[in-house]
């Protein structure tokens, strides 16, 4: 995955902050909008935004003349595949992972065993030995249906 520079990175905070998931997204117009403070020409916002889409972090759809943009991906999909990718960098998988987990808070430990817990078919704050406060798992790097597509393997 593509690391995003100082302005997509604005562009997709605005995107992700502005846009719900049942949106049929925003304009050029309405992101350079949101971007106030920035002073960015109208035809600066749509470079970005069609590099954005170059690098498929964007989906657009036509709507006569202009074009409407919302994120491919929501951005907790965004930086978790980051973290898989920074996996990726060479090393050991493993040792990377023990030392990000042992360098996370309790809370955010807790979520961990949860997430873990759900992916292993375990259910409930017992399975993980902790209390949620209720909170569910429901996001998912895997993809909208919340499984891996067919054929693809589980580790990576």
């Amino acid at each position: 995955m593509t690391r995003l520079g100082d302005l997509e990175r604005a562009v997709m905070d605005v995107l992700w902050d502005v846009v719900p998931g049942t949106s049929d997204g925003v304009t050029v117009r309405e992101v350079a909008d949101a971007l106030d403070g920035r002073e960015l020409a109208y035809t600066t916002v749509m470079t970005v935004l069609d590099r954005l889409a170059g690098k498929s972090m964007v989906q657009r759809e036509r709507e006569g003349r202009a074009w409407r943009y919302r994120p491919a991906a929501s951005r907790e999909a965004h930086i978790a595949q980051l973290m898989l990718d920074a996996l990726d960098l060479g090393g050991s998988r493993d040792a990377a992972l023990v030392r990000f987990a042992r360098s996370v808070t309790g809370t955010e430990a807790d979520v961990l065993r949860a997430a873990l817990g759900s992916e292993a078919g375990l259910t409930g704050p017992a399975s993980t030995g902790g209390d949620t406060d209720g909170a569910e798992l429901t996001d998912r790097v895997d993809g909208p249906t919340g499984r891996r597509p067919a054929g693809e393997a589980a580790e990576r």
